[in-house]
Order: structure tokens, then sequence, then C-alpha cells
């Protein structure tokens, strides 16, 4: 491989490690590199050059945003590393990851010790459920970790920009102001699992993307962990159109509520329908999530249960 690969034109790759590594010095000489310093560091870059020769192995070329990237995860690593007094050793529960204050993310209810069982088993997982019963959280946890464990590149989140009635031609601001009350708890759950500073870098190289489902027309979504939540908002093209876009070395997580359709009364939720489209296909799993699932305010289950009687009284 040649070296001005990893190197970078005019050794901007090596500057850059150069830099995120101040006490260490790295030398290039002909087809090897001296590094220099503090034990722990060179061990720590040792492997991140491995990882970029690996990277830059499979996809012929070997960019800033790749190597920003291989620094992000080196930094997530150490950090999930650090002893920690907040961290709970003895929680109950299936163990996901450890928030960046050190707190277990854990599934504590059976519908969502199933979601991180099947996530773990087939490429796509619908997790159909009421409000409050952890759907998004426990997803966004799934992807954070495979991220951080290096199992895919990035993490896209995504949701249908329909809520309430509303259509954003009818909100305030520009694009982007429009978009971000849609989008806000995905950043919430986000906020929660990586440092903020971490976070800001992610979301910057687009290692870590939230956008509307309307944005993933047209792209193949490779070496991604894919989140769409909010599904019971797309319609059967949208949802169409989102599967589709799965790429190799890909996984995808499908959440919704569909007692929660926001839709107009002419138009189908997707999610409705792929029950029965999808339902015989392998590395497909679907997860059903009921009032026993629900995580929040204990009255937020009573509620559910309310509204389950009003309805099936009123059919």
């Amino acid at each position: 491989m040649e070296p001005v690969l990893i190197l970078g034109f005019r050794d901007e790759h090596l500057k850059k490690l150069d830099e995120a590594y101040p006490d260490t010095k790295l030398t290039a000489r002909g087809n090897s590199i001296k590094i220099s310093g503090p034990e722990k560091d060179r061990h720590e870059l040792i492997e991140i050059f491995s990882e970029l020769e690996k990277m830059a192995d499979r996809n012929g070329d070997l960019t800033d945003s790749d190597v920003d990237t291989v620094l992000a995860l080196k930094q997530s690593d150490r950090e999930a590393k650090k002893p920690n007094p907040l961290r709970d050793t003895s929680v109950s529960g299936d163990f996901i990851l450890n928030t960046h204050t050190g707190e277990a993310i854990t599934a504590k209810t059976p519908g969502q010790k199933q979601i991180v069982k099947a996530s773990a088993t087939n490429d796509i997982v619908f997790t159909i459920g009421p409000a409050g019963t952890g759907k998004t959280y426990t997803s966004v946890a799934l992807a954070v970790k495979a991220l951080k464990d290096r199992k895919v590149k990035k993490i896209i989140l995504a949701r249908p920009a329909v809520e309430a009635g509303e259509t954003l031609g009818f909100l305030p601001g520009d694009l982007r102001e429009k978009i971000d009350p849609y989008l806000r708890p995905l950043y919430d759950a986000l906020e929660d699992m990586i440092e903020h500073d971490r976070l800001e870098l992610l979301l910057t190289k687009n290692v870590i993307e939230i956008a509307p489902l309307a944005y993933m027309r047209g792209r193949t979504l490779n070496n991604a962990f894919v989140i769409l939540d909010e599904a019971q908002n797309a319609t059967n093209m949208q949802m169409k159109m989102f599967l589709t876009r799965i790429g190799f070395n890909s996984r995808a997580i499908i959440t919704g509520d569909i007692t929660q359709t926001d839709l107009p009364r002419k138009q189908q939720s997707g999610l409705i329908s792929i029950q029965q489209i999808l339902q015989e296909i392998d590395g497909i799993s679907f997860v059903y999530l009921d009032e026993n699932d629900v995580v929040r305010h204990k009255l937020v289950r009573d509620i559910i249960e309310a509204y389950d009687k009003y309805e099936q009284k009123n059919k």
C-alpha cells in the first residue's frame, strides 16, 4: 500500500494524528512511521494506524472524515474505560452500554429485552408499541453500542416530518428550524449516551446523521445502523423507499405506535400494512410492546389502558 494513502497529501493525516496526541511525536521515514512518547499513547496510535490501513484497503482511499471517525471512536473507547463512581455494576436487566456519565442503560422490560435479542439475530427489526415503552431509547442505545464496538461506521436516524396535522410549510423559520422539533427526541436520547462535545463532532462529521425520512430517497446506506422512528407516520411508498435503502453490513430498527397515526385519513400507515407484507421473510423480526413495557410515569400505563377500553367500546 502506498504510504501517501495513510499519511495523506502533504502528510495531512499524520499531522492530524500528531495534534490529537500532543505528548507523542510522529515521524514518517520512507515506508515506516516512528512513534515516540508515552507507552499508552503509542499503543493507541498503533491501533489507529492499523484501523486506518484496513479502511484504506477496504475503500481504496482514506479521507479526512475517515481519520476523524477513527479518532472519535478511540476517544469514546477511552472515555468508556475511565473509572466512574457513578457506574452501577449491579444493575438489573439486560445491559446495553454505559452513558457518558457512567450510568448503565439496560433493557428493563420483556419487550425491551426482546428488541435487544431480535436486533442481535436479525438485520431488520420492527418494534411496535405505545408511547413510553422505550422503543426509541432502546434502539438508539443499540445503535450507539454498535458504533462504539465498530460494527458499523455510522448511525442514521430518520423520522417522517408529519405530526399532529401540521406540515413544514406552516412552521416558522428556515428549513433547519422547521425540521428540528420533529427530530428533538432523537437528539435527547443521544445526549444521554454521548458526551456533548463528542456528539457535536460526530454530528459534524456525519458519523451520526439525523434527518427527515424524505432525505433518505436515492441513497444507499452501507455499514450503518439505521433507525426509522415514528414510522406510523410513513406512507406505504415511504416505507418501501426506506427499506430499500438498506445496504451492505447495515441493520435497521423501525419503531412506531400504530394507534397514533398523524397521516391524512385517506393515507394508510406503512407500518400497518408492512406487518402483512414482510411477515414471512427471514432476517426480519417484529417485536410488539404493550402497557406492561411502559417505563414512564405510572399514570401513562393507566392512560393507555383507558384509551384501549374506550376504543374497544366504540368499535
